[in-house]
């Protein structure tokens, strides 16, 4: 989760370093969440067949590798490769590391378990942020995935030392199955990324939107027909797993969304360095932890729905304060948004991830793990590709007229992100100052557009999950099995 957000502060180093355009910068931060998100439900899959710790082993030697690519090969296009192939081993991380948890714990004890796993992938994140601006002080910003291929070194070996934990008797791998879902999680992100930046006249994302409901129905069909399914659709047909499901998806949507702005807001507006940003955002850490190990006790009490709703409620009001921000704004006017959007996701994600393991019996917990973590990475990576892009679309737009007066020299860079802009006028000297105004204001223009739309999403889901939600304790409509007995 921290190699999630990891680059963020570094992301104004990438663009001037690599001439990364806005677009390619999306792409640095999306390639690694977008093959998370495609491979994580097979992974899952592979863990409750072929062992759990041995899938987290394998998961994390590949991160390690990959993550150490761009110490040894330039450019964008080997940066985003080398992030994809980290996230295709994170894939097999995720899964592995809350089915450990829920099939190692009781079930009286297995509430607080996951909240406390939901409240560290939660704070994950912003640890993520914190660490890289400080390595970010002394070092480039290659010693970030320098930094992450160390530590996936090292708890590639401490994970050696966890009992295994797998299905006794496991059912053959379901190959059509694993290929239709990250196909349709592939296409449907593929959509969410180059729509706003292409326009609905271009074919790419109608061709994206299309391939993703042909893909997804194939899925449902092939799901509904296997003998041995990669996911059972029928599942979903539980209120706790299904609106716990989409609660996660919506959480990490607009989180990482979120923190795709800010983070640039804070360095490239607010004049912030790559560490004094990232400890700007360290107050969020705080509700999160604070209310992820009680969100799942006050939905036993009083039911999912107001857990849930709640809490996106309050997500949502923290993202359309967000986008009143102004480039004139301070950090006090930005860290209070920040504190109610983390409140908002301290209550909201427990829940719904206790309700997602309960709904399915416990030899399955490590695909009801891949759902959680499928859909915490779909989310993140469709976020990303919003904000992203409606930040690119809004910048590009704001900043078209400015650009046509320019010299031919000046108006790539100038067009391509406000790192590059800035970059252009440090040379240009006090006469600049007029061409860095402008470009500051079209980037807060595209960051408002963002937070908005984020904040749009938030509130619909509200209303969503307050209607399809249990009111009451969430049952545990899954037959409960025993335990998976761990073996060394």
């Amino acid at each position: 989760m921290a190699s999630m957000a990891a680059l963020y502060t570094a992301l104004p180093q990438i663009a001037a370093s690599n001439g990364a355009t806005q677009q390619q910068i999306t792409w640095i931060v999306d390639g690694y969440t977008l093959a998370l998100a495609c491979l994580v439900l097979p992974g899952g899959a592979l863990g409750d067949r072929y062992g759990r710790r041995a899938t987290l082993v394998v998961g994390l030697t590949l991160f390690a590798a990959a993550s150490a690519v761009p110490l040894v090969v330039d450019g964008s296009s080997f940066l985003i490769a080398a992030r994809a192939v980290a996230g295709a081993g994170a894939a097999l991380v995720m899964p592995s590391t809350l089915s450990l948890l829920t099939a190692g714990f009781p079930a009286s004890r297995r509430g607080l378990a996951i909240g406390i796993w939901a409240g560290m992938a939660g704070a994950g994140a912003v640890v993520g942020i914190i660490g890289s601006g400080l390595l970010l002080e002394r070092w480039s910003w290659e010693s970030i995935p320098l930094a992450m291929s160390v530590i996936g070194v090292l708890l590639a070996v401490a994970a050696t030392t966890v009992p295994e934990s797998a299905d006794p008797t496991p059912p053959p791998f379901d190959l059509w199955g694993a290929a239709l879902s990250a196909t349709t999680v592939g296409l449907l992100v593929l959509l969410t990324i180059e729509a706003p930046a292409r326009g609905w006249s271009d074919p790419i994302p109608w061709a994206a939107g299309g391939g993703a409901l042909l893909a997804g129905a194939a899925f449902v069909i092939v799901e509904l027909r296997v003998t041995h399914p990669l996911l059972d659709v029928r599942l979903f047909a539980d209120r706790g797993l299904g609106s716990g499901t989409i609660s996660i998806a919506i959480q990490s949507l607009v989180s990482f969304g979120l923190f795709l702005l800010i983070v640039q807001y804070l360095q490239l507006i607010l004049g912030y360095r790559p560490l004094l940003s990232a400890l700007a955002m360290a107050p969020m850490i705080g509700p999160m932890v604070l209310l992820s190990p009680v969100s799942p006790w006050l939905a036993d009490r009083f039911g999912l729905r107001l857990a849930n709703a709640a809490g996106l409620a309050i997500l949502g009001i923290g993202l359309l304060s967000v986008a009143h921000l102004s480039a004139g704004s301070t950090y006090p006017d930005l860290v209070w948004p920040l504190l109610i959007t983390s409140t908002g996701i301290g209550l909201a994600t427990a829940s719904a991830t206790t309700a997602i393991v309960s709904g399915v019996p416990t030899a399955n917990h490590g695909i009801a793990a891949a759902v959680n973590d499928a859909a915490r990475e779909v989310g993140a990576a469709i976020g990303i590709g919003i904000a992203g892009s409606i930040l690119a679309a809004g910048y590009g737009k704001r900043i078209a007229p400015v650009v046509a007066a320019l010299p031919e020299p000046l108006r790539s860079p100038v067009s391509d992100s406000l790192a590059s802009a800035l970059q252009v006028t440090d040379h240009l000297g006090p006469q600049a100052t007029p061409l860095a105004d402008a470009a500051e204001a079209a980037f807060v223009h595209g960051v408002r557009q963002a937070s908005f739309a984020l904040g749009a999403i938030t509130f619909v889901a509200a209303i969503a999950i307050g209607i399809w939600a249990p009111g009451r304790p969430v049952e545990r409509l899954a037959p409960e099995q025993s335990p998976v007995v761990p073996h060394t």
